[in-house]
């Protein structure tokens, strides 16, 4: 198979005995012990842009650096360093996100963008409120050992969630500050997520490119059925997964209560307690 060539091509020569593959790998070796892609490893479109070579040579450098134990690279998912832990999501439970990348062994941070009071009529519907009941929004962009992991916005009546507008998001939970300031967390809800292709501005702020897709997550929590929280969080796809349990006899054993969610149609996952 011909290699493609053009410039601004990393160096690989077609002049030298050794194999294209094995120069991609060499090189890309030693960008990965330079600390290169601490924040992202590139994807096969990206390297095979990068090196002007063909699929077939760059998926063969990767399969030597799977075999080195370097790099992870999983069918139909982008490359990423070993090491770089995966955050799971149980499906059917409220879980907490900053739970999740604790239980990682990654550090949670946050960078609070807004916390503020503010009026959302669409929002304020979800919720059963009037189109002008005032609302707090918290608006984070979520880290895990300093990278871009999810930018989350959340909205709650402000009846209940005023004094959250005192506390300090950098580093702890929502739920937990919800549960200390006013007295009230989650008991239930329901949540999709789907998978979507981030814009060029929501690529920006997870720091990935457009080799990777994101999963984009609408929670309706709720405290006792009374609607609690609205919450939408785009989180990129190469640091997340979701993933359930279930057995021949019973079928799904979904989240923390056991709670099933109901069938929907073509194969929409959702998170409900009821």
């Amino acid at each position: 198979m011909q290699e493609p060539s053009g410039a601004g091509a990393r160096p690989v020569d077609r002049a030298q005995a050794l194999p294209l593959w094995a120069q991609v790998h060499a090189d890309l070796r030693r960008r990965i012990e330079d600390g290169e892609f601490a924040a992202m490893f590139p994807g096969e479109l990206a390297l095979i842009d990068e090196y002007r070579v063909s699929r077939h040579t760059v998926r063969e450098a990767l399969r030597r650096l799977r075999d080195d134990g370097v790099v992870v690279a999983e069918r139909g998912r982008p490359p990423r360093l070993a090491g770089t832990p995966e955050i799971e999501q149980p499906v059917g439970a409220l879980y907490s996100l900053f739970a999740s990348v604790e239980a990682a062994g990654q550090e949670q941070r946050s960078v609070v963008r807004r916390l503020e009071v503010r009026a959302d009529g669409v929002v304020a519907v979800q919720l059963g409120l009037e189109e002008s009941t005032p609302l707090i929004y918290l608006e984070r962009l979520r880290l895990a050992d300093g990278e871009p992991l999810a930018v989350d916005r959340v909205w709650l009546p402000a009846a209940v969630a005023t004094p959250l507008l005192e506390a300090d998001f950098t580093h702890t939970a929502l739920y937990t500050e919800l549960a200390a300031r006013c007295g009230v967390r989650p008991t239930g809800g329901r949540e999709n997520i789907r998978a979507v292709i981030p814009t060029p501005a929501e690529r920006a702020q997870l720091g990935i490119d457009d080799t990777v897709a994101a999963f984009a997550v609408e929670r309706l929590a709720d405290h006792h059925g009374q609607p609690l929280e609205w919450r939408t969080t785009l989180v990129r796809g190469d640091r997340f997964s979701v993933t359930a349990a279930f057995s021949a006899r019973t079928g799904y054993q979904l989240g923390l209560a056991g709670h099933a969610p109901r069938q929907r149609p073509r194969g929409l996952t959702s998170m409900e307690h009821r």
